[in-house]
């Protein structure tokens, strides 16, 4: 299963969108400071999930995500309704 994740910094309110195989192992990375876009905003914590059977279908999502702001906007609309983000 591959995953794509939105992580909120605890202490910026910054968003960031990645994609992973791994959940657990992958918000360490972020949290440890092994991520050089992430480091300077730790601690991370998730915010959305959405799972994958193939890497290209979550790679393909994760580019949406990233490269194209409508889909990050309205995602970002649909996760306020539902939490604190």
């Amino acid at each position: 299963m591959y995953w794509i994740y939105i992580i909120k910094s605890k202490k910026y309110n910054q968003l960031y969108v990645g994609m992973a195989n791994n959940l657990p192992k992958r918000l360490k990375e972020h949290n440890s400071g092994q991520s050089k876009h992430t480091n300077r905003y730790k601690p991370w914590t998730y915010v959305y999930v959405e799972g994958y059977l193939t890497r290209q279908d979550a790679a393909q999502r994760e580019k949406n995500l990233k490269y194209h702001g409508k889909v990050y906007a309205q995602l970002k609309r649909r996760l306020k309704l539902n939490t604190n983000t």
